[in-house]
């Protein structure tokens, strides 16, 4: 009886995570690119908490954001607080390189983990899969 009971909690659980990512107002839009951070438009991720921006990916571009020498972090910068689609995208604050600012809101983001800060939003950002070669190769996708 209790094994049962465990196996209707686990797949309860499944269930619920499941529905919460199909909630999340931001789309999932599948892309897999690889980017060069030696590439000038990229260079600020040569650096261990630098980020850029990466144009025409996701639903309204994508921020990367690098924590440490081989590990890097990428969100999509559409806004999460009403749905996001009538303000542009989201952008890094420019006092504190470590937040995200809704730039029609009054929501804040970790740029560390794409969680909310401060503000209204009920979901963080969005964030996609990131695969490092170790030298000059960043993959992202969805």
């Amino acid at each position: 009886m209790n094994r049962n009971l465990f196996f209707f909690l686990l797949l309860t659980s499944i269930v619920f995570a499941c529905k919460k990512d199909n909630l999340h107002p931001v789309p999932s839009i599948p892309f897999n690119i690889n980017i060069n951070i030696n590439l000038p438009s990229y260079s600020g991720l040569q650096n261990i908490g630098g980020y850029a921006y990466v144009n025409n990916i996701g639903s309204k571009g994508v921020v990367v954001y690098r924590r440490s020498i081989d590990e890097f972090v990428a969100y999509d910068r559409q806004s999460t607080v009403d749905g996001g689609l009538d303000c542009g995208p989201v952008e890094i604050d420019e006092e504190n390189s470590l937040l995200v600012n809704d730039v029609c809101g009054t929501s804040q983001y970790s740029l560390f983990d794409g969680s909310v800060v401060t503000g209204p939003a009920e979901f963080g950002l969005r964030g996609y899969l990131t695969i490092y070669d170790g030298a000059f190769t960043l993959n992202i996708s969805n």
